[in-house]
């Protein structure tokens, strides 16, 4: 990972309404923001670039978690659109950021269409998994698909269930976590069969997350972002998942995140947004 976007929670959640946006009681705007830093001085550690959203006031809470409102390709960027209303307005701030860094846009997807970046995995250059759910429908694959069919890229749509309600946030990105190109970090019994038969199929390993954090944890403790191939960040406080991926070859590095994560259903992969890896 070289360059990736974020945008700063110290301006962006403060005055946050906790029901609004759906966090739970442990969401504290003062210690997110900490949270958030810590998480930005390890994304530097591992030799990446952070180009920052400009925080601009807009009282937009979620925007801190800039995975969602776009995916990149080796071509450009897609601006998605988001399946949680509140954070609609983001898709602009990303448009907005890759015209300014001189990103091209490849296309947009458009109402009805829904489609956020956690509900996207890629399994290799020219292939990607969405997960069909809450916060993406089928209209909104079939447009990605369209747009990407266009640089060789094929799309597959995996239905994911309903979990833990409407309201809370399952994307596929919540039941897998790539660790490297041959390796991945998965909460099996949430997966979608016919993406694990794809995943298997490719001799994808995969490292099983201990369900006891899994569930502790609303699904954070799965959610980790490589930075190199077989170097992740991680939420800290789980340790029998970061065991797991330690025993599979990982370096694992970790961040108080209870305020931020934790709290409002986000990891370190959902506060990021990978534009350049090589």
């Amino acid at each position: 990972m070289r360059r990736v976007l974020m945008r700063s929670a110290h301006n962006a959640m403060q005055g946050a309404d906790r029901q609004s946006w759906h966090y739970g009681p442990g969401f504290d705007a003062v210690r997110a923001g900490e949270q958030h830093d810590a998480l930005a001085r390890l994304v530097t550690a591992s030799g990446a670039e952070i180009e920052w959203i400009e925080d601009n006031g807009d009282g937009l809470a979620d925007s801190v978690f800039t995975h969602d409102p776009s995916l990149m390709t080796d071509e450009g960027a897609v601006i998605l659109s988001m399946g949680k209303a509140l954070r609609m307005p983001e898709t602009d701030l990303h448009a907005a950021a890759y015209e300014r860094l001189g990103i091209p846009v490849l296309g947009r997807i458009a109402a009805p269409g829904q489609v956020e970046g956690g509900d996207c995995v890629w399994l290799d250059a020219k292939t990607l998994a969405v997960g069909r759910g809450v916060r993406t429908n089928q209209e909104g694959i079939q447009q990605l698909a369209n747009i990407l069919g266009r640089i060789g890229v094929t799309v597959y749509g995996y239905d994911l269930p309903l979990w833990q309600g409407e309201e809370a946030c399952l994307h596929l990105m919540s039941v897998i976590s790539p660790l490297a190109d041959d390796l991945a970090l998965v909460y099996s019994p949430l997966l979608p069969a016919p993406f694990w038969q794809e995943l298997t199929a490719r001799g994808i390993t995969l490292v099983e997350g201990d369900a006891a954090e899994f569930s502790a944890s609303n699904g954070l403790s799965l959610n980790v972002l490589p930075t190199k191939p077989r170097e992740v960040i991680a939420v800290g406080g789980f340790p029998k998942t970061k065991a797991a991926m330690e025993a599979a070859g990982c370096t694992v590095a970790t961040f108080e995140a209870d305020a931020l994560c934790i709290a409002c259903e986000g990891g370190p992969t959902c506060l990021t947004r990978p534009i350049l890896r090589q």
